[in-house]
């Protein structure tokens, strides 16, 4: 279940403090598989059968990600907005909590119905999205790799600058890409 600490983070609009950067040969040990995930439900936000359908839904997302709902409106809205392929549950969730407020009708703020992570997550000093998991796990033998943790995006390349010309390369939108894996 999704915890009240974690809730309160994620009403407040908090992010997770930037990740520092870490060797390679560390980063690593602390990477999951990048298909195998795992889902929190928010107790008590749907009715058991709309519950059951979100966990099936959930799962086939790419981790991090966070699946938000209009509380007026239900799980089979518009409003509802799944985020993946986040380097954090927090950013995955600030994703989908804003675009699903953008575009609920009813009254109430929308609330994040699912989270997904990595099948046995627990905190490390490096989490990347499923996608970057893998972009790490076949291509990075040295230099550095940078990540936009309010995009997703990611980027490996020989040295800091290259890794974030990377990342902003493969999506434009990321502004606030950093280097998190370095030699």
């Amino acid at each position: 279940m999704i915890g009240w600490a974690m809730l309160a983070v994620l009403a407040s609009g908090g992010l997770a403090a930037a990740q520092s950067a870490v060797s390679g040969d560390a980063a690593g040990p602390a990477l999951y598989d990048p298909k195998a995930t795992e889902v929190d439900l928010t107790p008590d936000l749907l009715p058991k059968d709309q519950a059951k359908v979100l966990k099936m839904v959930a799962r086939d997302q790419l981790y991090y990600a966070a699946i938000a709902i209009s509380p007026d409106e239900g799980l089979m809205s518009e409003a509802t907005v799944a985020a993946a392929n986040y380097h954090s549950i927090e950013a995955a969730s600030a994703a989908a909590l804003a675009e699903c407020n953008a575009k609920k009708k009813g009254a109430a703020d929308c609330a994040v119905a699912a989270v997904v992570r990595p099948e046995g997550w627990q905190p490390a000093a490096v989490q990347l999205s499923s996608d970057a998991t893998a972009g790490f796990q076949a291509s990075y033998d040295a230099g550095a790799m940078a990540i936009s943790a309010q995009t997703g995006s990611w980027g490996i390349g020989a040295d800091d600058a290259a890794a974030v010309a990377a990342c902003t390369e493969r999506n434009p939108d990321a502004t606030d890409c950093a280097v998190v894996v370095k030699n």
